[in-house]
C-alpha cells in the first residue's frame, strides 16, 4: 500500500498528473478539480493515494487531502461504484459539495455524474449517509458557503430559503432536504418556498 507520493510535478492533465520521485515518474489518476488546485509544473506536491491492483493494471488515485481520499474509499464500497465511478463523482462536484449532497439526500445532484444513474445515487445515499454523518472530521468541518450554494440549489429562491431555515436554528442538511423536496420552486417567491419548507420540517 502506497500512502502518498511526494515529488516534482512533470505533467498535469485533467485526469492525471505525473510526479517525479527520485527519477521515477508516477502517473497518478486525479479529478479535474484536483488538477485545477495543483501548483505549476516543476513544483513539489504531495498526493495521498489509493492503490488499485488488477490482473492487467496497477493504478494510483491521488488526492490533495486525507479527507478527500477517505471519501473516495467510502464511495468505492458502494455496489456499482468502482474507482472510475468514484472519480467521476469527484469530477462532477468537489468533495465538500458531494458530502453535502449525500447528507441532504440530493439524488438529482449525484445522478448528474457520468455513469451514475438515479438508482445508484439512491443506493449511495443509503449506504453512506450515516457513515459520513458519524465521521468526526466531517462533524468538525464547517461546510463553506460556496459548497452549500453549489449543492443546495440552482435557484436563488432555494438558497434564500435554506439560509433562512439555518438562521431559524435548523441544520443545513435538514433545511436543504426540505427545500429540495418542494416541486415548482422556480415559479415561487422565496417567502413561499420558506413556508412550504417549514411545513416539511414538522
Amino acid at each position: 500500500m502506497i500512502a502518498y507520493v511526494e515529488g516534482r510535478i512533470e505533467d498535469i492533465a485533467p485526469d492525471n498528473a505525473v510526479l517525479d520521485v527520485g527519477g521515477i515518474g508516477y502517473n497518478i489518476k486525479i479529478s479535474p478539480e484536483t488538477a485545477s488546485r495543483l501548483p505549476g509544473l516543476g513544483q513539489r506536491v504531495r498526493l495521498y493515494t489509493y492503490t488499485c491492483v488488477r490482473e492487467d493494471a496497477f493504478w494510483l488515485y491521488g488526492f490533495l487531502s486525507k479527507g478527500d481520499l477517505e471519501l473516495f474509499k467510502k464511495l468505492i464500497t458502494v455496489s456499482g461504484i468502482g474507482p472510475k465511478g468514484a472519480l467521476a463523482l469527484l469530477a462532477s462536484m468537489d468533495a465538500d459539495t458531494l458530502r453535502f449532497a449525500i447528507l441532504s439526500g440530493d439524488t438529482k445532484a449525484i445522478a448528474k455524474a457520468p455513469g451514475i444513474g438515479a438508482k445508484t445515487a439512491q443506493r449511495l445515499i443509503l449506504d453512506l449517509k450515516d457513515k459520513i454523518r458519524q465521521d468526526e472530521d466531517l462533524i468538525r468541518m464547517e461546510i463553506s458557503a460556496g459548497a452549500m450554494e453549489n449543492a443546495c440549489a440552482d435557484t436563488p429562491q432555494k438558497r434564500e430559503a435554506v439560509e433562512a431555515l439555518v438562521s431559524l436554528g435548523y441544520g443545513q442538511a435538514d433545511a436543504l432536504k426540505a427545500v429540495n423536496s418542494i416541486e415548482g420552486v422556480e415559479n415561487m417567491e422565496s417567502g413561499a418556498v420558506l413556508k412550504a419548507a417549514l411545513k416539511k420540517m414538522f
